[in-house]
């Protein structure tokens, strides 16, 4: 290839790199893996209907997402109001996140009752895994 091929191509005006070994750097490459600080709400509640309408309320009183559902149905379901336990998973900022549980828990306290609702401002990676798992999953 002759030197004017090589000004077309770009290869004359590359600066030539040196394996870090060769000069005396420790460079690792790590890949760097988005961080996801949004806040995550929980607001757990007594029947599916009652948590989708406490999960449309908190959706239209806050900029959030949620994530899938989780249900449980306890020991004691006989005794309950609502033998079924569902809990809103609400992720966004944190004021977000506390407008929504705020706004689904009023809902859900007009229907059929809230077990109990937390708000986790930054939650840890491990924890994040955990916001995937979906009592509702059949596989």
């Amino acid at each position: 290839m002759g030197a004017e091929n090589k000004k077309k191509s770009g290869i004359l005006n590359q600066t030539p790199t040196k394996a870090p070994e060769l000069l005396g750097q420790a460079e690792v490459e790590t890949e760097e893996k988005p961080v996801d600080d949004r806040a995550v709400g929980f607001l757990e509640v007594y029947g599916l209907v009652c948590a989708f309408m406490a999960a449309d309320a908190g959706c239209k009183a806050a900029n959030v997402t949620l994530e899938p559902f989780d249900k449980n149905k306890p020991a004691n379901a006989d005794s309950l109001p609502v033998p079924l336990l569902v809990t809103i998973k609400f992720r966004g900022s944190v004021s977000d996140v506390t407008a929504a549980v705020e706004a689904g828990r009023v809902m859900a306290e007009s229907i059929s009752g809230v077990v109990t609702s937390h708000i986790i401002p930054r939650p840890t990676e491990d924890t994040l895994k955990m916001l995937g798992i979906c009592g509702f999953d059949t596989n």
